[in-house]
């Protein structure tokens, strides 16, 4: 059943691998689009060197332009005080039918720490969860991955190789390509001069160099 991704992150900035991510994702779940979702104000990450959100979102813009499948989604850009997925996920849910089925990507290191993010718990029951891992892949999910209050709720189904939650929505492992590209490493190359010229689509390394991006250790203009 095809449906909507989910794809949320600082974007800060956005850049190939998180494109070429969110593009597997849509193809291994047969996708009708993909949001990518910028946060305003994260709540596990210091954002002592982060870009204003307007900037961060027309850099999301900029980078999917022309791809029909992705499109910008500023939902948690309007609203006040840390950015929890939860309340993206449920804003989502009640603008869509019962049927629609959601699919929230997050990375695996993102998923090691899901105990501490805001319920939870909920999440998994409004949604499909699809951890991605890069090599070295690891061969699969196993229970202990889970956060503790949560294993009760699933059951392992080896025909899929996916967890099933009571609720019926699934959390399944996607393997990417390794891409060794990151926004902190993108972040560093501006501040000391050097080249992001591949590493993010180009109107983005234009809009990041025409408005001083990143030159500064707080990420300021």
């Amino acid at each position: 059943m095809p449906g909507i991704g989910v794809f949320g992150g600082t974007f800060n900035p956005i850049h190939t691998g998180h494109l070429r991510a969110a593009e597997e994702v849509r193809e291994a779940r047969n996708l009708d689009e993909i949001r990518f979702v910028p946060s305003a104000l994260p709540p596990h990450k210091t954002p002592h060197d982060l870009a204003r959100a307007a900037d961060r979102l027309r850099l999301v813009e900029l980078a999917i332009d022309g791809t029909p499948s992705f499109r910008p989604w500023s939902v948690e850009l309007g609203r006040p005080g840390p950015s929890y997925s939860v309340d993206t996920l449920r804003a989502l849910r009640a603008t869509v039918s019962e049927t629609t089925r959601i699919v929230f990507a997050l990375g695996r290191d993102a998923f090691a720490d899901f105990r501490t993010w805001k319920e939870h718990g909920v999440i998994f029951g409004l949604c499909d969860v699809v951890v991605l891992t890069r090599p070295p892949w690891p061969d699969r999910l196993v229970r202990d991955d889970f956060p503790v209050a949560s294993q009760g709720a699933f059951c392992y189904d080896p025909a899929s190789d996916a967890f099933r939650h009571e609720s019926g929505h699934v959390v399944t492992l996607e393997r990417i390509t390794a891409l060794d590209i990151s926004a902190t490493d993108i972040r560093d190359r501006v501040r000391t001069g050097r080249s992001i010229r591949f590493l993010v689509p180009p109107a983005v390394e234009s809009y990041i160099t025409a408005h001083g991006l990143y030159r500064s250790e707080d990420g300021a203009r």
